[in-house]
């Protein structure tokens, strides 16, 4: 089947022998380069081409004016701005612009339909008053300043074209305004050349004024792209506009209304499938494309056609690799590169600025950034990595720029300074940093620049929009912030795009929905047909009403979706073979409902159309979770040994006991937790502080009775303590605000709770001798089985003697009730972590009795400070669980009891037939 442009070239090539002096008008310059193709195919002699102008390049040379940039245009706008606003009530730069943009939408709305600005803006103004009006109460003055503001609207636009204009410059709407006052003049100086309109839709105002200018005065044809089978319902609106023109203009009562197809009901393969989330269409994409390829290798008729343009990246990721030629005729926008990520990490770290230092966070994310990596990269080391490594080794929450700095090499350190020195608030200096960063990243590149050139592209373009905010800055002095420096920033990286270049006229052709317009293929990939999307739906981006839209004529949300149904339909006339995809999903506010087209497509199927439907879900294998076991080889074993030689430390068996997994981990292969920065003081900080806290109080009297007085002295030395060993265990992370002040008034209550309860316990009379504070101890375990030694060692928190009687203290800063310190069968010890506490204070009690016997009654257990009221919780066994009767007191054969179940846990753990198996937890 021809193409829509190769009907087009035939009939022009039949109608005139001269094409050199003719024009071909477009909807876009996209399909202008695939006409000129077109021409080079069908034309048998040699000749100059005609021109071939897209619609907005014909009304900027009838107007005579340029179209300005939307950012040039928002500086222009923001000077007319501040010279009718009085400077008390003026808004900076940063706010301005966002109400700015829709502003000169609206403009540019208000221009392209012809509207009369005056009668427009006066109606906007009077339905605000009347919106506001109350016969109650006089209006505020934040209302007052309001209704001002409407008020104002036809100043502002007066005062913009006219300075604009002035300038030979103009935004597009104003340009398509002052292109239909021009139109007379132009039409009188080529009276000999004669314009062919092609493949036209849904015009504005000014579009049609011109056309039919040109239609009456006979210098003019216009060729439609459309079929008998929209065209003749009229309630289809695929052809919605074209049915107006077609009785609207005049030209059309005399005239026939040609170039009206008979195509979209030819033979047609539609599959219609419907995929669980965005990048599973992506990756679906790509395999219907290999499928495509095994018949036609070139792909040379096929067009992927992207409803939702931000599936770029993950459809290039997922086309075959078989692929070797492919054109995008869709820009990548730069804030999706990944080089903006880099920009924007700089600009947060400049935002959290405090007192000459930096926030942690940003800067390790400024540091681990792939983009700057090369900067920090050396042969022996990796500065990133240990400068990461000693703010949370010292738990820094705010850096200072020399503390980084000195830690650079000296050949890096003016990398450094570039990165962490603060921009104080000034755009120039911001912009310089940046433009000179650029230039150290690109020397890094270039020296390898083939295996770069992708990344040297990024810098090229990024170095383009920091040369175009540096020359804006220059020109215009109202960036006076970072923050208004950013908002520009922002805006224009929405909207510039990096542009792929390749062979447009081969290969597979990858697009955006408006790049189709009068372009056809034989296959048609098209992905995001749903609501939302394809039809993008109702959005209001405008301060004009509905109801004055519809009064003045201006597009409304009906005409945007009309837009878009001809666009679809379009595309299906020729095509043979069409894929329409859907996301079943919804993400966010959008997807999962499918497009109305669809539903259209299935309910008015055609008797040649084959449409079939069904859903596709990735292939996810089915990954069974197996707890991890680990045999025990020979390096295992003597890393094992070499544990038991040193000591088995309560809390290692104890997290064998939790999981032997972790122990492996931590013991065997000497993996720990990843230690990161403390912002707020973590539960084992608090801990270490509090038992910290307590040995400096109590070591002094080691091997004395303590008396009142002595307890009554420690009370002044608490906070003087706790503040040392914050310091000494939280690093340099602050204790003074917030979350963590409330912390470290927690730490000395504890500790002067403690204290406080001490005193009650020597007031009542009894007798306190201190005998071990923070005391290392060691065991030997006589385990015949083994044939090596083995030991049990650890730390002791406290062992005093109260009124004669031994206490073996572990202290606990989280809550710990009586049952937790309390075994009724002694095989569960070593099986359930239920009894990990009992277990501890036993191997305590252990160790002691190893080193020095008991003398007489002995007790063992815990104090928790989260639980202080129940006093010092002693370890006791009960015959069962709801006995009352229960001994209290460590004897020998309390320790028998322990021993037969230690020696059974070293025992599983040094048996090389017994895998470390992990437990789920």
């Amino acid at each position: 089947m021809k193409s829509f442009l190769s009907h087009v070239v035939e009939y022009i090539l039949t109608t005139n022998t001269n094409i050199s002096n003719l024009t071909l008008v477009l909807p876009s310059k996209r399909a202008g380069v695939f006409l000129k193709h077109e021409l080079s195919q069908q034309i048998q002699q040699t000749s100059f081409a005609p021109d071939i102008l897209s619609i907005e390049e014909l009304v900027e040379q009838i107007s005579g004016y340029t179209s300005v940039s939307n950012t040039e245009l928002l500086f222009e706008f923001y000077s007319i701005y501040k010279e009718l606003t009085p400077k008390n009530a003026q808004e900076p730069f940063d706010s301005f612009s966002k109400w700015a943009q829709i502003l000169l939408q609206d403009f540019n709305e208000i221009d392209r339909y012809l509207i009369n600005h005056k009668e427009i803006f006066n109606y906007l103004s009077a339905i605000q008053r009347i919106q506001q009006w109350s016969p109650d109460k006089e209006p505020s003055d934040l209302m007052t300043n309001y209704l001002k503001f409407w008020d104002k609207l036809e100043q502002y636009y007066d005062a913009l074209t006219d300075k604009i204009t002035q300038k030979g410059i103009a935004y597009q709407g104003l340009v398509y305004r002052e292109a239909v006052d021009s139109l007379e003049f132009y039409l009188q100086k080529n009276e000999d050349k004669k314009h062919y309109f092609i493949g036209f839709n849904a015009l504005n105002t000014a579009e049609e004024k011109i056309i039919q200018e040109f239609l009456e005065v006979g210098l003019a044809e216009i060729l439609w792209d459309t079929d008998h089978i929209f065209f003749d319902d009229p309630e289809h609106d695929a052809s919605l506009f074209l049915r107006r023109h077609r009785y609207e203009w005049n030209y059309f009562q005399k005239h026939e209304f040609s170039w009206i197809a008979d195509n979209f009901s030819s033979e047609k393969n539609i599959e219609i499938i419907g995929v669980p989330k965005n990048i599973t269409q992506a990756k679906y994409i790509g395999e219907i494309l290999q499928k495509l390829q095994q018949e036609d290798e070139t792909l040379q008729d096929v067009a992927v056609v992207l409803g939702d343009e931000q599936l770029l990246i993950p459809c290039l990721n997922s086309l075959p690799s078989a692929i070797e030629r492919l054109n995008i005729t869709m820009g990548f926008p730069l804030k999706d590169i990944p080089l903006a990520t880099t920009f924007n990490n700089l600009y947060l770290l400049q935002e959290h600025h405090r007192n000459d230092t930096f926030y942690y966070k940003n800067i390790i994310n400024v540091l681990s950034d792939t983009n700057l990596r090369p900067l920090f990269q050396q042969k022996d080391q990796n500065i990133a990595a240990n400068i990461i490594e000693y703010i949370q080794a010292n738990n820094i929450i705010y850096v200072a720029t020399e503390v980084i700095v000195e830690r650079f090499p000296k050949e890096t350190q003016e990398i450094a300074q570039l990165l962490f020195t603060y921009w104080n608030d000034k755009p120039k200096t911001a912009i310089q940093n940046c433009v000179t960063l650029i230039r150290h990243l690109k020397a890094t590149l270039i020296e390898e620049r083939e295996q770069h050139l992708l990344a040297l592209e990024y810098l090229y373009r990024f170095n383009e929009v920091f040369n175009q905010l540096q020359l804006l800055t220059k020109q215009h002095n109202y960036i006076t912030d970072i923050k208004s420096l950013l908002a520009l920033y922002k805006e224009i990286i929405s909207t510039e795009t990096l542009d792929f270049k390749g062979e447009p006229l081969q290969g597979l052709q990858l697009m955006g929905m408006l790049e189709t317009r009068v372009l056809d293929f034989k296959t048609v990939i098209l992905s995001s047909v749903n609501e939302g999307i394809l039809p993008s739906g109702k959005s209001n981006n405008s301060f004009i009403p509905f109801d004055l839209k519809k009064q003045f004529k201006l597009p409304t949300y009906k005409e945007k979706d009309a837009i878009y149904t001809y666009h679809f339909y379009r595309l299906l006339h020729r095509a043979e073979h069409v894929f329409l995809l859907y996301n079943t999903e919804a993400e966010g506010l959008s997807g999962g409902e499918r497009s109305r087209f669809l539903m259209q497509l299935e309910t008015y199927a055609l008797p040649n159309h084959t449409v079939t439907q069904h859903v596709v879900t990735p292939k996810v294998p089915k990954i069974e979770h197996a707890m991890q076991v680990v045999k025990k080889e020979t390096s295992v074993m003597e890393r094992l040994k070499d544990i038991a030689n040193k000591g088995f430390s309560p809390s290692a068996l104890t997290s064998y006991i939790r999981n032997p997994i972790d122990f492996y981990y931590q013991k065997i292969l000497g993996i720990n937790e990843y230690e990161a920065v403390e912002e707020t003081v973590a539960a084992n900080t608090l801990g270490t502080v509090v038992h910290d806290t307590l040995e400096l109080l109590y070591k002094p009297f080691e091997g004395q009775i303590i008396t009142t007085k002595d307890i009554k002295a420690m009370f002044s030395k608490v906070e003087e303590l706790v503040i040392k060993n914050f310091k000494k265990t939280y690093g340099e992370g602050t204790i003074h605000r917030g979350k963590n002040l409330i912390i470290f008034n927690v730490a000395k209550r504890y500790v002067t709770n403690f204290l406080q309860q001490e005193l009650q316990t020597l007031k009542s009379g009894k007798t306190l001798r201190i005998l071990q504070i923070e005391q290392n101890l060691q065991a030997k375990v006589e385990i015949p089985e083994l044939d090596f030694p083995v030991y049990i060692g650890g730390k002791v928190d406290r062992v005093d003697e109260l009124d004669g009687v031994l206490r073996i203290i572990d202290y606990k800063t989280g809550k710990v009730s009586q049952s937790d310190v309390e075994i009724v069968d002694w095989d569960l010890l070593t099986q359930d972590y239920k009894f990990s506490k009992s277990f501890q204070v036993l191997a305590y009690a252990y160790m002691i009795y190893q080193q020095q016997g008991f003398s007489g009654d002995t007790e063992a257990g815990i104090i928790s400070f989260k639980n202080l009221q129940s006093g010092f919780l002693k370890f006791g066994t009960k015959e069962s669980s709801r006995a009352r009767n229960k001994n209290q007191l460590v004897t020998a054969e309390t320790l028998d009891g322990f021993l037969v179940e230690l020696k059974q846990l070293i025992l599983e753990i040094c048996n090389i037939d017994i895998p470390f198996t992990e437990k789920e937890v």
